[in-house]
């Protein structure tokens, strides 16, 4: 970087990463928690995770809550650290246990009887993991509550 240019990497990179992932992952937890933008909501979500996925419903609002709070806290910059962490937790399961089985990309196609492989999760799953290790940045309630 050249002497006296202006360095907004650092300034805006957290921020460009932490809007799009904690939109989508309140908007996926919003589905799962109060049935919105056409989920299931609580109840059937707890059923549908135990029956057809095998995962305890203490599992399953752990999910909820790292999906909806977590992405709260990853818009806002509040807890970043720990709520990408609950977020990079939740991606990897449903990388095991939903999207492996089908492939790596997206079923943009719409071919019924398959679903979304990998390659939206790897992203959203790096998104995370970007903040895990980077936090918030400079424009997060975190640097407002932790001053250090």
């Amino acid at each position: 970087m050249a002497k006296g240019s202006f360095d907004a990497t650092g300034l805006l990179a957290p921020l460009m990463v932490r809007l799009p992932l904690g939109l989508i992952f309140m908007a996926h937890g919003s589905q799962k928690l109060l049935g919105l933008f056409g989920g299931q909501g609580l109840t059937a979500t707890f059923k549908t995770f135990e029956l057809k996925l095998g995962i305890p419903p203490i599992f399953t609002l752990l999910a909820i809550i790292a999906e909806f709070g977590g992405g709260f806290g990853v818009l806002t910059g509040f807890l970043t650290r720990f709520s990408a962490a609950g977020i990079a937790a939740v991606m990897m399961v449903g990388i095991y246990k939903i999207h492996w089985a089908n492939g790596f990309f997206l079923n943009t196609y719409g071919i019924a009887g398959r679903g979304n492989g990998i390659e939206f999760c790897i992203a959203l799953l790096g998104m995370a993991l970007y903040l895990v290790i980077a936090g918030g940045g400079r424009w997060c309630l975190d640097r407002l509550v932790f001053r250090s």
